[in-house]
């Protein structure tokens, strides 16, 4: 079982951890940190209610319970589960987006969202803002919330386009629920957007998310000059026709990784990606949570690569940990 170096809060570069960090059923991970350096993050719906773990370091992690209040979970799809959150602070708020669906429901899902003053809740005032049949893209789910320069916006989709709105300056509502942009094609959902150095880098998952150790999920990444884009591979062919760079792959001891977090720096300065995966020695258990260290090629700011652990190794293309070069 490899360990990987880690440098975040209140744990020296030294010091080691062991992967999955949560060695517990929890997809789609999603993680902010608050003001005091702790960190928070949120799954996928467990016993009726979105999880909140904490942490002071990325490794150890506290679960605290659900997100809502007994009887204030919404319900604003009948039978849905809560899949696939996305929390960001928003001014002196914490707003938490989150699907609602149910497997094939691909015309009845949605997007809502909820608003706390605390990373730990509970979330109120609940609103479902949009399902697929309204906005007009089918399988409305996996929502993410970018912000720059005071904006806000929302990227969501899966298997039948990314897309990219406005949102209000609170990032509450959407701005004009005719304004929206497709950014990438239909092999894509669980998607992100980081923006580094000039260019805007769209994280996704393609492949298979749930078939256990036959699961073909896999992390991939495009990048832009623009926020509405197009997004590229290294040969300048677009998202938009299912063209990517593979960044992240199962492995004899991980299968089926993807569905990453948010980048979240440390107190140094790395970047580190949080993303889930199904154990091999344990296949049975759900899909777990994995941490990864980001490594950027500081002499070419066109370059980078993504470098972690998961129980074996993290694969970049191949085995080995190739960067990326546009």
């Amino acid at each position: 079982m490899l360990l990987g170096a880690c440098s975040g809060s209140g744990v020296s570069e030294k010091a080691t951890f062991t992967n999955p960090v949560v060695d517990r059923d929890a997809p789609d991970p999603t993680v902010v940190r608050a003001e005091d350096g702790s960190y928070y993050m949120y799954s996928t719906q467990r016993d009726g209610n979105l999880p909140i773990y904490k942490s002071k370091d990325m490794i150890s992690w506290e679960y605290l319970g659900g997100a809502f209040r007994r009887g204030e979970v919404p319900r604003f799809v009948p039978r849905a589960g809560i899949w696939a959150p996305d929390i960001s602070r928003v001014g002196d708020k914490y707003v938490l987006y989150f699907s609602m669906s149910t497997w094939g429901g691909e015309w009845t899902c949605g997007i809502g969202r909820a608003v706390s003053d605390k990373p730990e809740g509970p979330f109120t005032d609940s609103k479902f803002l949009f399902d697929s049949k309204l906005i007009g893209v089918q399988n409305s789910i996996d929502p993410m919330l970018f912000q720059e320069d005071g904006r806000c916006y929302l990227v969501w989709g899966s298997f039948h386009g990314i897309y990219l709105a406005e949102l209000t300056e609170d990032g509450l509502e959407l701005d004009d629920i005719h304004n929206i942009h497709r950014i990438a094609g239909s092999a894509y959902e669980g998607s992100y957007i980081h923006y580094r150095k000039g260019y805007y880098y769209l994280f996704a998952s393609v492949g298979a998310c749930c078939e256990g150790l036959k699961s073909t999920y896999k992390t991939v990444v495009g990048r832009s000059k623009s926020l509405y884009g197009p997004y590229v591979d290294k040969q300048g062919r677009k998202m938009l026709d299912n063209y990517h760079e593979v960044l992240l792959e199962g492995d004899d001891n991980v299968k089926g990784p993807g569905h990453d977090s948010q980048i979240v720096k440390d107190d140094k300065g790395a970047d580190w990606i949080f993303y889930h995966g199904y154990d091999v020695k344990q296949p049975n258990a759900g899909r777990k949570m994995y941490l990864g260290r980001v490594r950027w090629n500081l002499s070419r700011s066109r370059a980078f690569c993504m470098v972690g652990v998961s129980l074996g190794k993290w694969i970049l293309q191949s085995a080995s940990l190739r960067r990326m070069r546009w």
